[in-house]
């Protein structure tokens, strides 16, 4: 049995073999006015930007299909208010469900490039920035949410290639032969969970979304793609869970489930909630 054990041990994958570093770009060592700065941009900064970037120009592209519900210039005016949500929601849902110590620290919550974000955060961010648009321009809030629930996985996939770089969040001991070693998580080989949810949140879920979206009317029943975001994103998380570390400051929760899954289920029942009463709403008359 040690021997097996060993030999699993030197079979597993080790991180630092990968030659992935979290930073993208180091700028070197600069001295202007007698001070000393070194930039670095890291590839997490670098998952936020793209991913913002690439779901907007994703979704000019589907307001190019009949029956949109803004315009490119309204949708300009969402981007920027969409990426404060996402900053300050993800940010606080963090410190408030995973890091409420900071509490008593605030100049730490303003900290951002040192990681510590929360999707969960993020999206009620974007959600609240939809409904601040559409109050503005007399929009429909459920449609505008279709249209970004399908972009939003480009960022969800980009975001956990990003966390797989840094090393973080890995997941629970594995004796899979794709288990990695992390260097920050001990000597026992690990899931890599962190490609497990770019796959399912990111690469299934936008190849699901969009399906519906081109290929039924969907589109035209307002809430139906915002509900199978949640739903899927939802159910997604919930399961990875069970193979990711749970965060060491909280562990497993009292009733069996850990924050992550925790905070996805009113998230599901939302979804499921939007489906199922989708038809009820008026439908969207779009000229083909």
């Amino acid at each position: 049995m040690p021997f097996a054990f060993i030999n699993w041990m030197k079979s597993a994958i080790h991180f630092d073999s990968l030659g992935l570093s979290p930073i993208a770009l180091d700028l070197g060592i600069w001295h202007l006015f007698g001070l000393t700065f070194h930039p670095m941009i890291h590839w997490y900064a670098l998952a936020y930007i793209g991913g913002i970037l690439l779901a907007w120009r994703y979704v000019l592209l589907l307001l190019k299909q009949p029956g949109a519900p803004m315009t490119p210039i309204q949708t300009e005016d969402l981007v920027f208010w969409a990426t404060l949500g996402i900053l300050v929601g993800g940010r606080l849902a963090y410190v408030f469900f995973y890091q409420p110590s900071m509490l008593s620290t605030p100049s730490e919550i303003l900290k951002l490039w040192e990681g510590g974000m929360s999707y969960h955060g993020g999206m009620v961010g974007v959600f609240l920035a939809i409904w601040w648009v559409k109050w503005r321009n007399g929009l429909s809030w459920l449609r505008i949410a279709d249209y970004i629930g399908c972009a939003t996985p480009i960022g969800l996939f980009l975001g956990r290639i990003a966390n797989f770089i840094n090393g973080e969040l890995w997941g629970r001991p594995s004796t899979l032969p794709w288990a990695i070693i992390f260097p920050q998580a001990g000597p026992l080989p690990r899931h890599p969970s962190q490609l497990y949810e770019a796959g399912l949140e990111g690469i299934l879920l936008f190849i699901f979304l969009n399906c519906m979206f081109f290929a039924t009317k969907a589109r035209l029943q307002p809430g139906k793609l915002a509900g199978f975001f949640l739903v899927g994103y939802g159910l997604s998380r919930f399961i990875v869970e069970w193979f990711r570390e749970p965060d060491v400051q909280l562990g497993t929760l009292s009733w069996g489930l850990t924050m992550g899954q925790t905070l996805t289920i009113p998230m599901v029942l939302a979804g499921l909630w939007l489906i199922l009463t989708a038809s009820k709403r008026p439908p969207v008359f779009a000229a083909n």
